[in-house]
């Protein structure tokens, strides 16, 4: 390649690097003031929604001790933690949280916004919504305001607050992806009525507050799905609240139970047919509980449930929305299908103690 080549090659170059390369600055457009102006609004919403629910939200860390451990780690004063999020719902001390955040702690400990650190203890645990409160001994709290979580609209603007990883009081914005899900918790029960957002959420935000553009409490973060990105869950500020209540009030939610061990089962086509059933499937009785309401109730193994209370039953799911507190001690009918016999039982759940 000759000299005046190399020359052309270098001016070739040079063309392709300033046509290419960076504009000119006279040459960016501004921004238009309409998107401005929305940016700025949205900025407000959000800043204004953590300005307000922020200073209720606590960082919580817990500490565990396992029966194999605790002999090893008496010498070292200190056990396994975890941490979590969450927020006080009431001034004088009572604190919202996930049930998978604090259940079996032995030691509790919740740092506040302004740095302050108080020992919190138990007031009630229910793993089958994932739902726990726990309360300090302080008075005059901020404290966060539940809002209407039946009146969110997919597309909605929410905030979420908490400590993911640690770093405490973290907030992170999206919007309402999608309402009426269900998610199982760790006892098996399904939860209803869990909202699904895209406000990120990460390891420690659960138990953290999931916030409506008006500053109120909508939901209580509780999961993500790790693999995926923007596909995270709240229980809905509804349950919460009732929840939280009963907590208060009893240190337990009271649920109803029949004592039987069930699977789901498909029902042959003849039966349904047969006896005019509405469900194509019920719940399989694999065993009965001695002295249990349904060994009382004169149920045997092998029974289907496919009705109960008036409502039919085509999962194990449907029987534990319908054993709530206010079967408890009432008399119902529970519709079984005994080899190819339809036999209608009468039965009186008792109080769950689980």
């Amino acid at each position: 390649m000759d000299r005046d080549q190399i020359l052309r090659l270098s001016d070739s170059e040079s063309e392709v690097s300033s046509t290419f390369g960076e504009p000119p600055v006279d040459a960016v457009a501004p921004l238009d003031p309409a998107e401005a102006a929305a940016l700025d609004a949205y900025s407000q919403v959000v800043m204004r929604a953590a300005e307000t629910v922020g200073p209720a939200v606590v960082n919580i860390e817990v500490r565990h001790r396992g029966r194999q451990q605790r002999a090893q780690q008496q010498t070292q004063g200190r056990g396994m933690t975890g941490s979590g999020s969450g927020f006080v719902f009431a001034p004088d001390g009572f604190i919202l949280t996930n049930s998978h955040v604090v259940h079996g702690a032995e030691h509790i400990e919740a740092t506040f916004a302004d740095g302050r650190q108080l020992e919190a203890t138990m007031v009630g645990d229910d793993p089958e919504t994932d739902l726990a409160v726990v309360r300090v001994a302080a008075n005059g709290l901020a404290s966060a305001r539940f809002g209407d979580s039946k009146s969110l609209r997919p597309g909605q603007l929410v905030v979420a607050i908490g400590n993911p990883y640690g770093f405490q009081f973290t907030v992170t914005a999206g919007v309402v992806s999608a309402l009426g899900r269900s998610l199982r918790a760790r006892s098996g029960r399904l939860i209803d009525n869990i909202i699904q957002t895209d406000a990120a959420l990460n390891p420690g935000n659960s138990g953290g507050p999931l916030v409506s553009s008006r500053g109120e409490v909508v939901g209580v973060n509780t999961a993500m799905i790790l693999p995926a990105q923007g596909l995270c869950f709240a229980i809905a500020s509804s349950t919460a609240e009732f929840v939280a209540a009963r907590l208060i009030k009893d240190g337990r939610v009271r649920r109803a139970y029949l004592g039987v061990a069930g699977q789901n089962v498909p029902l042959p086509r003849h039966l349904i047919r047969f006896h005019n059933l509405l469900s194509s499937g019920g719940v399989l009785v694999v065993s009965v509980e001695e002295n249990s309401p349904a060994a009382q109730a004169g149920l045997q193994e092998g029974d289907v449930m496919i009705e109960f209370a008036g409502e039919k039953l085509t999962t194990i799911d449907d029987l534990h929305r319908l054993l709530t507190e206010s079967r408890v001690g009432a008399r119902l009918p529970l519709v079984v299908i005994r080899r190819s016999e339809k036999l209608v039982v009468e039965i009186m759940p008792g109080e769950s103690r689980q």
